[in-house]
Formats: structure tokens, sequence, C-alpha cells
């Protein structure tokens, strides 16, 4: 019998939330809904990622698209964006598809016209791609949708469109800026019987203008609701009581223009008669039914939801057509709608521009650069504020340079709206809707402060106005109290664009740099390679211009940047790798770290490190930088590594520190002759666990016997610290670990751990952590009542 891994095409009733990884985040949802649910969804079946997985092996685009992406890393630059993207499209809809599961996805259609009693149902097919609709990461609209597709052939070719379309601009842009790699993103199509729609909408079962989990948010129109989507129609808005169901607030609004079906297939656009165009799209008792549905499916799904739903013609019948996890309020702790709804009482104190929904909260001054058409985007400047018609998502990569976006169209769920508050660019959608629009009022460099908590442009700089407001970076909350602790808490890091982000966090620095990330995210390319094709500036310019941006954020508090730590099939990846990377049975541990630097066949790729951290030093004067050498096997490594670095001008002196990371056993037994050639060391537990006990860490089999706690790697950890402090030397931790068991942390505080360094959603807690643990140590000393630890440590 088939499994079901190994399925082309399931049907909804055989689909849980738990098959993201067979059919993506909406397919899965849809699937939840119709088989464990008593919530109205239109019935359809769904392709899976197996068959997108054959299709693109089977016909060799995995190789062809890797390399293209690969070559191309200029994800800023529109024009070459779009060229790139268009080419893997064209070769992913022209490619052939395989025969088998282009016979079971036209059998798969057959049996749901038999099903529905339709002879060639038309039907709406959605993508689903298995990174989208996840609580931390808004992928909603960025693969494409197609409605009112009727017969097996028009199916297909839908079906492999919603392939290609996984390689929009603006979905692989979005990807690559949230950092999830293309290949690891597969696609199912859902196909699912069309809801001929005179009516539409979205809803979220949170206020997701400020967080209020006590009420539900319905936006409706006229028509399909793509138009919601890409806000070319300000929707009706409705505020909901959670509890009890009733219209708190209402909003009912011109809808002049509707999509819909056209006979023969596809859609088309028409003019809503005057005298339907200004009354609500939906009823007093549909819009009750409606958050009837989004209480029950949050209560079901157990978090915050954002649905779309579609009030059908000809039954007058609510059909629910998507539910995913909303992605902003959802990531946050403790919303405060009291103090995020609160009125400034400045405001009426200067000239109002135009007012309109606040879609994304936050202040922001800057020059106002309007722009009617999509393709004067590439002519938008950094830090302008973005007035336009409205926003879709192919504007992204304007949208981020943005101090503040308004426009005259869309609702306060549309997605330009979901984006802003995802990338916290403050937002105010649908000024025409609340009396003017935007574009018409308001003129190129026009000096602004946009109000996005309130929904209000201001005339002129007048941000100072805002002081003391509460911001929506959950990094930059109003300030709390952390007591002062002997035991250093510093931050792991590894994306420069967030430094600033969690600049504000209470770390004592960043413990942790990963030098890997530059690469990956910035480089693309294999050093050697870079040497030789006669652009090794490009390291050392980018690479300075990562660390510089950390550096900058951080200060005056220090940095350590880890130099890096590929191994050689992370390497490969690279472009230009396969010519200088050998094949490793067990790359972990192989050519890596420390063992390349002095390498005569890889020292001049190091040579460029220790350059760009010169250029960030003596050039940029960021005198918080310091460094890490990585997986140093024995004394005579370190030895070379330092003496390469003195030859190179970097050295070791009271404004300069290079420490070690501590992560093999060697590094714990000869603690007292590395000494004499770094300031400290940095405990990797991860590899030292793993080295300790024998037992690979990326291995199924034995990762139960894996535990950084294990009585041996704590003895190793008690001596490493115990020598290295008899040389005044530091030692800090930057794994996981203390963060995952605050009992360990507790350890490494008895045994008077210098720094504990965690991921920036650890710090605050870590810190009061720590805090507690060494009050615990002075009121056990003073009293002589505390209880003993019962483990001996010392060898």
């Amino acid at each position: 019998m088939e499994k079901r891994e190994q399925k082309n095409v399931l049907w909804f009733d055989e689909l849980h939330r738990s098959d993201v990884n067979l059919v993506g985040g909406k397919s899965s949802s849809l699937g939840e809904m119709t088989s464990s649910m008593k919530i109205p969804v239109p019935y359809g079946f769904a392709t899976t990622t197996y068959a997108y997985h054959q299709f693109m092996n089977e016909t060799g685009l995995n190789e062809q698209i890797n390399k293209l992406l690969t070559e191309f890393n200029d994800y800023e630059n529109a024009d070459k964006l779009h060229q790139v993207c268009s080419q893997i499209r064209k070769m992913i809809i022209e490619a052939p598809m395989p025969f088998e599961i282009a016979t079971t996805i036209k059998r798969a259609y057959d049996e749901l016209s038999e099903k529905m009693g339709e002879t060639e149902p038309f039907v709406a097919i959605r993508s689903s791609a298995t990174a989208e609709d996840l609580p931390n990461a808004s992928f909603a609209g960025q693969q494409e949708s197609y409605l009112n597709v009727q017969g097996a052939a028009m199916v297909l070719k839908k079906v492999q469109e919603c392939y290609a379309s996984l390689f929009t601009d603006r979905a692989t842009y979005y990807r690559h800026k949230q950092n999830f790699p293309h290949e690891k993103v597969a696609l199912s199509a859902a196909v699912q019987m069309m809801v001929f729609s005179k009516a539409s909408g979205v809803m979220f079962s949170v206020n997701v203008a400020n967080g209020d989990d006590t009420k539900i948010v319905i936006d409706s129109i006229w028509g399909l609701g793509e138009y919601i989507v890409l806000g070319k129609v300000t929707p009706d808005h409705f505020v909901v009581n959670k509890d009890n169901l009733q219209v708190l607030e209402r909003s009912v609004v011109p809808k002049q223009v509707e999509l819909l079906q056209t006979p023969g297939g596809g859609v088309h656009e028409e003019q809503v008669p005057e005298s339907r165009a200004a009354r609500p799209a939906l009823t007093e008792d549909q819009i009750r039914e409606l958050a009837g549905y989004a209480k029950e499916i949050e209560e079901h799904y157990g978090c915050y939801m954002d649905m779309e739903f579609a009030l059908d013609a000809r039954t007058n019948r609510l059909w629910l057509v998507q539910a995913r996890p909303e992605t902003v309020w959802s990531n946050r702790n403790n919303p405060q709608p009291s103090e995020q709804q609160a009125v400034l009482e400045s405001k009426d104190k200067n000239k109002t521009a135009v007012k309109g929904l606040p879609a994304s909260p936050g202040v922001a001054t800057g020059k106002v650069h309007v722009i009617a058409d999509p393709k004067d985007i590439d002519q938008f400047a950094e830090g302008e504020v973005l007035v336009t018609l409205m926003t879709s998502p192919d504007w992204v990569p304007a949208m981020k340079k943005a101090a503040a976006i308004i426009t005259d169209n869309g609702g306060m769920t549309c997605h330009a709206a979901i984006v802003s508050r995802e990338m916290q660019i403050p937002c105010i959608v649908g000024t025409k809707s609340c009396g003017e629009a935007v574009t018409t009022t308001l003129q190129d460099g026009d000096q602004v402060t946009v109000d996005a908590q309130n929904g209000v442009v201001y005339y002129g700089d007048v941000q100072e106005k805002f002081a003391g407001t509460k911001q929506e970076n959950p990094a930059n909350e109003a300030a709390e109290y952390f007591a002062p602790t002997a035991t250093g808490v510093m931050m792991n890091l590894g994306d420069p664009e967030l430094a600033q982000k969690y600049a504000s966090l209470p770390a004592d620095g960043i413990g942790l740099m990963r030098e890997e990330f530059l690469w990956t995210t910035y480089i693309h390319a294999h050093p050697l390679y870079l040497i030789e094709t006669g652009h090794p500036e490009k390291v050392v310019d980018m690479l300075a211009d990562g660390i510089a941006k950390v550096a900058r954020a951080i200060a005056p508090r220090p940095m350590v940047l880890r130099f890096s730590d590929f191994k050689s099939s992370e390497y490969r990846n690279l472009t230009g790798g396969d010519k200088y990377e050998p094949h490793e049975p067990a790359d972990l541990l192989g050519w890596r770290g420390a063992s390349r630097y002095y390498d005569s066949k890889y020292i001049e790729a190091f040579k460029l490190e220790l350059a760009a951290v010169k250029k960030v030093r003596d050039e940029f004067q960021l005198k918080n930088l310091n460094v890490m050498i990585p997986f140093v096997r024995t004394v005579a490594e370190a030895a070379k590594v330092t003496a390469l670095m003195n030859v190179e001008g970097l050295h070791r002196g009271p404004d300069f520190k290079v420490y070690m990371m501590a992560e093999i056993p060697s590094n714990i037994i000869l603690a007292d002759q590395f000494n004499e050639y770094v300031d400290g060391y940095s405990i990797g537990s991860n590899d030292l666990a793993m080295l300790i006990l024998g037992c690979d860490r990326n291995n199924d089999t034995v990762a139960h016997l894996f535990d950084e706690r294990n009585l041996a790697v704590k003895r190793a950890i008690s001596h490493l610290i115990k020598v290295a402090h008899q040389d005044n030397k530091t030692v800090s931790i930057c794994g996981q670990a203390p963060s995952e068991y605050p009992a360990l942390a507790n350890f490494l505080v008895q045994q008077g751990i210098d720094y504990i360094s965690v991921n920036p959603d650890m710090v605050k807690e870590t810190k009061r952590n720590v805090a507690r643990f060494e009050q615990r140590i002075i009121l056990d000393q003073a009293t002589g009542k505390g209880r003993q630890e019962a483990t001996v440590y010392e060898w």
C-alpha cells in the first residue's frame, strides 16, 4: 500500500495541521478544519510536496535553479532580481510534467467532479508552501492563487504555475530576508471548490491594530477577496467582542469596484452599482456567525488566527477558505492594548495632513515620495516616507527602505499592512476612506511626521511631541530594572540587520558573533574562488561592513567575533567551493577552525578575515571588536594562528582581546599551556559534550546519550574555570545549554564563570536568573544554612 508520504495527492479529509511537511501550511490548515472541526470549508484536495520534489528532481530543475541563485547575490537590485526570477519561472512552467504526477492530478480532479455532483466544476487553486503560515513568519500572499479554473488540463497547468510562483520576485526576496533557504521550501497546491462570492473578506481573532485579544476584527468587500489582499478596495471594518459576539465598532465605506468570476473561467472587474456600493457587504447575523467561527478556530489551534472567508451568491452560505496563525501579535508577550491605544495630548497642537487606519504602529518622520506606478519603485530612497495608492507584495524591496508607509486604499488586514507590522515599519492605510487621499494631499519632498499608532499624519517634523510614547519594538520597551551581576550576561548574534533592534537589551556585550552568517547572507562565494577571480576586496569590504554594523550598535560594550568555522560540506555550498573543498566522511571532525588558517592551501583566505577585522578596528575606529579562534586542537595551533595574526598587524593588548573556543578535551586538559596565547575561553558546550562523551550530536541513534549536564562535562568546565583564573584569563559559555537548563546556569555561576552568552530572546530571563543565583550564594555564605552541593567537581 502506498505510504501517505509518497502520494502525489491527498484529500482535505485525510489531512491535519501536523501535515505541513506534506502539503504546506495552507493545505494542512484546510484539511484540519475539514477533518477535525465543524467549520464550513469548500471541499478539495492538495498536491503534495512529495510531488513537487519529484517534479523538480526528475526535470533537473533543482540543480539549475541552485546554480542561478548561488551565482546571484544582489537581492537589493530589483532589476537583476526580476531577471533571475523570470528566468527560473520560465524554466519551471516550460518543463514537461512527469507522466505519473500529471495523471494523478487529473484523476483527482475527475473524482472531485463525481464527489460534488458537478461536471468539470470551477475550482480555486491556491499555493501552499511549507515555509508559509507559521506563527513566527508571514509568507502569506508570496505565492500565487488562481481563481475560477475549469477542466483537468487547466488545473494541471495552474498547478505548475503555482510551482513557478515559489520564485516570484517578492517570494524569493522575502525568503532571503527571512533566512529561509530556497531549496528547503516546497510547494503544495490546494485545489478547492470555487465559492461564487458575492462578498468576501479577512478576519483576525485579535485586534491587529493594538493586540487586544478580547476582540475579533472582520474586514469585508463585495466580490472576491483578492482585492482586500491587494489593497485595491478599502473594506468595511467591524470590531466584535469575543465573549458575547456583539459588534462594538463598525466602519462602512463605499466599495466602488469588485472582482467577479467570469462565466467561462477566470475573473474580471466590475463597477459596483451606486445603490450597493455604500451598503455593508455583510449583515449583522453574518458578522456574528463569522466571529463565532473565528473564536472556535482560535480555541482549536491555541493561538491568534488570520482567516479568509467568502459568501456564496447562490446559497447565501458563508465558507472559510483559509486559516493560518497570525504572525505579529502571536510573537509578542503580554500585549498591553490600553497603552498602545493611548491618544497623545499634543496631537491637536499641530496641523494634520491626513488621517487613516493605523495598520502598523510606530512614529516616524521623513520626506514624502509619492509613487503612483510600480515601475518607479527603484527611485525610492532609504528613509523616505512611501506614499502610494496601495502597496502590494511586489513592493517589499521599497517598503523595507521606508521610514513609514501611507496609502490611499487598503484595510487593516491587507497584505501590505501585515508585512509592515512584521517589518516594524509605521504604516497607515485607507486614508481615502477616512476623508482625503494621501496621494493628492501630499507632494514629493513634503516633510511629515507619521503617527501610525493613531492613524494621523502631521506636516513637518514634530517627532519631539511623541517623546516617551511606547513603541512597538519588543526589544525597545520601557526601561526595566535589572540588578547588577558579577557574572556578565552577553548576547549571541549572527544577523547584523538585527543589531540595532537588540542593542537596547540589558546585555553586557556580544559574546559571540558567528562570521558564517556574513558569508552565507552577503558574500555567497568561496574566499579562494574570489581570490582566484580577482575579487578579494569583496571579502574584506563585506565582512568589515557586517561586523562594523554590530560593533557600532553595541558600542561601547565589547563584542567578540568568531572567525569562520565552516565545515568542508558547508564551504562547498558557496560559489566555486567544489574546486577547493575535500569530501570528508566526518567533516565535524575534519578540516575546520584553526587547522585551516595556517594551512598553505587556505592561509590567503584567512588573511582576508584578518584584514576585515583590522579595517573595522583601525579604519572605522571601532575598538570594541575582539576575536575568537574556533576548534583549536593543539597548543602548537594556537601558537601558529596568533603568530599569523601578529604578522598581519593584529596584536593582543589592553584594548584587543583574542579568545579561544573551548570545545575539545585537549583545550581543558592543557588549559595551563593554552593560557599563554589567549586572553580567555568561550565554552562551546555542544562540541565539548560530543567529544567528551564520544557521541555524535547529529546522530539520532545516540541522541539520548548527548547531555551537556553530564558530570564529565561539568567537571571539565569546572577545571577550565579554575585553571584559566589562575592566569587571570576569563571564561564564558556561548551554547544554548544555560538557556535551556537554568540549573546548569546556576552551576556555572557557582563555579565562578565570567560570562554567559545567550540568544537575544533569553537575555532578560538569564539576567534575572543570574542575579537570583548570585544572591543565593551571598545569602548561603552569610547564614551558613544553604543547601550543600553533593556532587564533587574537582578532579
